[in-house]
Order: structure tokens, then C-alpha cells, then sequence
């Protein structure tokens, strides 16, 4: 077995490889953006598998771009730098969506939003609450939810037939549900995501890219779901003809 060689005196220790402090940066986004609330970096840390000293010099880095704060006790949140990036996402979608979304989070009294497919998961790019309602389902932009739970997970695959589906190899198999919504033009899903949240989603084609969803969640309604549903079709379709 060969002689492992001695560090030069004085050399300094070995740093995580660039590519590893990055993906740990994004990674502590991807949990704070994910928390119900600020975390403090104990907190973070822990979920982020990595000793305190580490979180705190990738946090230092976040903070200096705006991408994340620290309130007066010292726990971390997200950055108004985030909201400067997540202009520039689906920027086309999210101006030709907004119109709609206002439209319907009024007109129905629901929180609406679109969101996109990222991977395994659905993930809301953005939301519009009702204007005079105290009582909605909170839906923030980041929010993650895996893409085989939820109506807008199947609205997104109901985009796309089953074989079209398959043909992608996933790993996420072709749900039942989405052959039924894209005979009827949108999807309804109630308890899978979180328990009492009811959701309705249709799916909005992207031009040169993956299927979106635009959707609607609530905990009860006195509209009919077919009503809804159909609202959601037509705005969807409004959407992907400013698109095209």
C-alpha cells in the first residue's frame, strides 16, 4: 500500500469543492423557501446535514445577495434578492397567467396559482389570493409538493397521453386520474396534498417547453367543481394563446 504524502506545514485544510458549497447553498433556499416561517441556523444546520460553522459561512454568502435575511433574533428567511431571480422565470407565463389568476381568485374566492413541473415535484410559481376573503388556503410561490399527489400534478400529465408519459421515463408512473381530466378538460383532487384541502387544475401547453398547471385550492366552496373546473379550462386556454 502506498505512503499517503503529508500536508506541507502550514497548508490550509481542504474546502468543500465548489460545486458542493453551491449545491449546499441551494439546498439551505430550497428548506427555508420550503418553512412555515424563519429558521434559526441551528435549525437550518440540521436540516441541512452539515455542522453549524458550515451553514453559517453559506448563509453569510446567501446574505451578502440579498438572497436571504436575519431578523433582529438572528433566524434566517428568505431574501427580497430571490423575488429580483424569479422575475426573469417563465416570465411569459407568469405575465399572461396573472390576468387570469386575478380573475378567477376573485371571481371564485379561492387562492389561484400555476405551477410548474420540476422534476419529481409540482412547484407554484405564483399565487393570487382573493381580495376580500379571511378565509383562504395560503399558497406561496417555492412551495413544493410531489408531482403523483394533487390536482395539479395530474392536470400536468393529462397534458401528455400515457404513452407520451412513458416515453419521458420519469419514474413517476401515469396516473388514472389524468386520462379521466384530459377527457373532461381539468383535474380535482381532495386530502393528497394536505388534509381538507380540496384542488381543481387544468393543464396549460408551453410552447417549447413542459406542461404547466394553473389550479385553484380551497377547503370548501359553494360553487360546483364542474363549474370551476370548466373556468379553469377556459382561462388556461386564454393563457396558452398568449403563448403561442
Amino acid at each position: 500500500m502506498s505512503p499517503t504524502a503529508a500536508a506541507p506545514a502550514g497548508a490550509a485544510p481542504a474546502q468543500a469543492s465548489p460545486s458542493q458549497t453551491l449545491s449546499r447553498g441551494i439546498r439551505a433556499l430550497e428548506i427555508l423557501a420550503a418553512a412555515p416561517g424563519p429558521m434559526t441556523i441551528a435549525e437550518l444546520a440540521d436540516a441541512m446535514g452539515v455542522h453549524r460553522s458550515v451553514a453559517y459561512r453559506i448563509l453569510r454568502t446567501l446574505e451578502d445577495h440579498s438572497l436571504l435575511v436575519r431578523d433582529d433574533g438572528g433566524r434566517v428567511q428568505p431574501g427580497p434578492g430571490l423575488a429580483v431571480l424569479a422575475r426573469s422565470v417563465s416570465r411569459d407565463l407568469q405575465s399572461a397567467a396573472l390576468p387570469e389568476l386575478t380573475h378567477l381568485a376573485n371571481t371564485l374566492d379561492m387562492t389561484a396559482f400555476v405551477a410548474l413541473w420540476d422534476h419529481h415535484d409540482c412547484i407554484t410559481l405564483v399565487t393570487v389570493e382573493p381580495r376580500h376573503s379571511g378565509a383562504t388556503v395560503a399558497q406561496h410561490p417555492g412551495t413544493r409538493h410531489p408531482i403523483n399527489a394533487g390536482a395539479p400534478g395530474i392536470a400536468i400529465q393529462s397534458a401528455l397521453t400515457e404513452t407520451e408519459w412513458d416515453r419521458l421515463e420519469t419514474g413517476v408512473p401515469y396516473r388514472p386520474e389524468a386520462a379521466v381530466a384530459r377527457r373532461a378538460g381539468y383535474s380535482a383532487s381532495h386530502d393528497e396534498v394536505i388534509a381538507g384541502v380540496s384542488s381543481l387544475a387544468a393543464p396549460v401547453r408551453v410552447p417549447g417547453g413542459r406542461p404547466a398547471a394553473l389550479a385553484v385550492v380551497y377547503i370548501r366552496s359553494a360553487h360546483d367543481p364542474s363549474v370551476v373546473g370548466a373556468a379553469l379550462a377556459e382561462s388556461a386556454t386564454r393563457i396558452e394563446r398568449q403563448l403561442a
